[in-house]
């Protein structure tokens, strides 16, 4: 039987797993090319042949996603796998039919296909949207498990942008392994503040090989660090997932997200302090319908701000997380509310002002608000956002990332420091989950 020739659509992260697990060494299938979206410059390079095994000596072209009905047609493709996330269903189905009109399959590989299985109880977080606050929960997480003596190794979704080959493994608990493996800020905003925690953390492209790797370090619980709102690579023992009421709907509306909802036992509904009663009404209910046995846990996630005093009556450039006001769809994220809240006189927008790769985020995203995302994918990213925010006519500069982007770039102007953690509301509780989890399944 000849082999089916398939094309792997993705954005540098579920893609290559999913080739790593279900294509990888599988005879019955060639992969022709992985195309690529939502990543800045991914297309063009290669998955490397040391990554892609001996059925593909020269590795696998990746290419932008703009060329897939061409290669559809050039390579007779009966097979195409959607593997990215945080995408909306008419789109997704859009994408389906453009598809099947070129004459190929739509596949979309389920969590039998892709989950690994640890030898380690595994927590695992997920969200129905990027920038639902999965980050701040894992932190939260770790630091009960912590609280309990309990030894814990963090894996994080893949975000590998740069040599593949020498991504497939990554270990972090310095911030000299955070130098070392040049990360890019949108790395450094999930590594950081674990390895700051003394928590080691993993990340890369092998998952298999991180997974067995974490292992060899005896830890008492895995956490699956999720990445926007994909399902995780490594079957929970507890899958807890983050809904947000500022986005209500989008968790019956977006993939993978209904997927991470409806697999989850506990659901967080976070940021209740910035939403009205009638979209966190419509939120309960989708709960109720797609997981009425799921235990909910209601959150807040309040600011701290280092020198509040310095926004009153300022104009202020904020700088809000890339991934949460991109293809997060979040017009204002916790710097711009924090900035109104004390008293900024306006919140200017960088976008007459922005240059380069920057100025191409913005043509991208035309409905972001007056913010400017922590872009950082790669050095001209890095340095087009230290001129952008140079050109900027703002008396403030307010970073509400998770690491404090004054260590990467020059701002040349004053700035103020946003931190966010979970803080949950009454019980239950995740003290009360994460004990509950301990007790069934560690052994001590």
């Amino acid at each position: 039987m000849a082999k089916k020739n398939v094309i792997i659509i993705g954005a540098a992260g579920r893609d290559f797993h999913n080739f790593n697990m279900y294509f990888r060494g599988n005879t019955d299938y060639n992969v022709v090319a992985f195309t690529a979206a939502q990543i800045p410059d991914i297309d063009g390079k290669k998955y490397p042949a040391v990554l892609a095994g001996d059925l593909y000596p020269d590795g696998i072209p990746i290419v932008a996603e703009e060329e897939l009905v061409d290669l559809i047609k050039k390579h007779k493709v009966e097979e195409c796998v959607f593997a990215y996330s945080d995408v909306p269903y008419n789109r997704l189905m859009s994408l389906a039919s453009i598809i099947n009109a070129a004459g190929a399959n739509f596949i979309l590989l389920g969590l039998d296909a892709t989950m690994l299985k640890s030898t380690k109880p595994v927590i695992a977080t997920g969200a129905v949207r990027t920038g639902g606050g999965k980050s701040e929960a894992s932190r939260r997480i770790v630091d009960e498990l912590k609280a309990l003596g309990l030894k814990v190794i963090a894996i994080r979704h893949p975000m590998p942008y740069g040599d593949l080959a020498k991504q497939a493994v990554q270990r972090f608990a310095t911030v000299e392994d955070l130098k070392k493996h040049e990360c890019t800020i949108e790395e450094l905003e999930e590594y950081e503040p674990h390895v700051m925690r003394d928590t080691v953390i993993y990340s890369g492209i092998d998952y298999e090989a991180i997974l067995r790797e974490a292992e060899k370090e005896n830890p008492d619980v895995i956490l699956w660090d999720g990445g926007n709102n994909d399902f995780p690579f490594i079957r929970p023992d507890l899958m807890i997932t983050l809904v947000d009421p500022q986005r209500a709907g989008h968790e019956l509306s977006y993939y993978p997200g209904e997927t991470t909802l409806r697999i989850a036992d506990v659901v967080i509904i976070n940021k209740i302090e910035s939403a009205d009663l009638e979209a966190l009404q419509t939120v309960r209910r989708n709960i109720a319908t797609a997981n009425p046995n799921a235990l909910v846990i209601d959150a807040v996630s309040p600011t701290f701000v280092d020198k509040p005093e310095l926004i009153k009556g300022k104009r202020v450039l904020v700088i809000e997380e890339g991934p949460t006001v991109t293809h997060g769809e979040i017009k204002y994220s916790y710097g711009s509310l924090t900035a109104q809240k004390y008293g900024a006189a306006e919140l200017v927008d960088p976008k007459p002002y922005a240059v380069g790769k920057l100025k191409e985020t913005f043509d991208h995203y035309p409905n972001l608000g007056p913010i400017l995302p922590s872009m950082g994918y790669s050095p001209q990213q890095v340095k087009d956002l230290e001129t952008t925010i140079e050109k900027t006519p703002a008396d403030l500069v307010v970073i509400a990332t998770p690491i404090d982007i004054n260590r990467l770039i020059k701002i040349n102007k004053p700035s103020v420091k946003i931190g966010y953690e979970l803080q949950e509301i009454g019980s239950p509780n995740l003290k009360e989950v994460v004990d509950g989890f301990a007790k069934k399944f560690v052994k001590k």
